[in-house]
């Protein structure tokens, strides 16, 4: 099968273009032909050697990648029969193996892939999909009511985020720049800040939970808004201790997380996409030959929505 391998971690010179055996399943495992993969910020960074790198780097050949969507082609699992259609970010924050034609997933990190959504579509609902989900229902206890502020509402896992938490009944204000406004508020946010011209250190502090999917200085502007007793959740990096004293200074709970592969959260997921309460939404699209492009083109981190590689 084709696949990618990282040989060393650098620059997207790096991504070399291999053949290998396909992958053999285990027990509970199921072997996928994937038909597309997603690409999100942790790729770059741990092809970089940042990221998950360092959980991953003895293995050999390392093989990026988490988000896949595809065909069930062998089953060693009741759950999943030949021909069925399923999508799954795997085995985060361990090694995925996504990068190739053929990958062996368990079958409890997978969903059916809803059959109103392309495969495309699904491998780019996966990590930023989980991300969001499991932030705002486990961590968050979204609640229907709630005034909630969505750091980059136009990225990966903002754009998701901002509709998920409509779903659950909140007021949610999205924030980006300006010429991606409209597209934050067509996501169903009840109002929208442009986060280059906007005075966090004298605005109110109104939002029972943030987002915060940008990290560094921008979490110390997200406290500003947060209300006392209300909370403040970190993606990309985790809260040092200076935010935390602040964060706890102001009454509110700051923390950091981090999204693993889970086959019943994917199944909550499908069903969003299912009934349509969310929708994702794919900016570019690349073939497997040109996934060096598609990191350049996450890198840029300019991205509104995902990138997706086809097979």
């Amino acid at each position: 099968m084709k696949a990618i391998v990282l040989k060393t971690a650098g620059d997207v010179a790096n991504l070399e273009y291999v053949e290998l055996a396909k992958p053999v399943t285990q027990e509970g495992e199921v072997l996928i032909k994937v038909k597309a993969i997603s690409i999100n910020p942790v790729d770059v960074k741990s092809r970089q050697g940042k990221g998950v790198y360092g959980r991953i780097k003895e293995e050999n050949p390392l093989i990026l990648g988490w988000d896949i969507s595809g065909i069930v082609e062998e089953s060693k699992s009741a759950e999943f029969k030949i021909g069925d259609e399923v999508f799954g970010m795997v085995n985060f924050p361990g090694h995925g193996k996504a990068y190739a034609e053929y990958v062996a997933a368990p079958a409890n990190q997978l969903a059916l892939k809803p059959q109103n959504i392309s495969f495309e579509e699904a491998a780019a609902s996966t990590l930023v999909a989980l991300t969001a989900y499991q932030a705002l229902v486990h961590n968050a206890n979204i609640q229907k009511g709630q005034n909630v502020l969505v750091r980059a509402a136009s990225g990966g896992v903002g754009h998701i985020a901002v509709q998920i938490a409509k779903h659950f009944g909140a007021k949610v204000t999205g924030t980006s720049s300006l010429k991606n406004k409209d597209f934050v508020l067509g996501l169903g946010a009840d109002s929208h800040i442009d986060y280059h011209n906007f005075d966090w250190k004298n605005a109110n502090a109104e939002f029972d939970f943030v987002l915060d999917t940008i990290g560094g200085e921008n979490i110390d502007n997200s406290l500003e808004v947060t209300k006392e007793g209300g909370s403040i959740i970190s993606i990309p990096t985790g809260l040092n201790e200076e935010v935390t004293a602040k964060a706890e200074s102001k009454g509110v709970k700051g923390y950091f997380i981090m999204v693993q592969s889970s086959g019943d959260d994917m199944k909550q997921i499908a069903n969003l996409l299912e009934s349509g309460a969310v929708k994702v939404h794919v900016s570019k699209t690349f073939r497997f030959e040109q996934m060096r492009d598609a990191h350049l083109e996450q890198e840029t981190g300019r991205t509104v929505g995902k990138i997706v590689v086809t097979l």
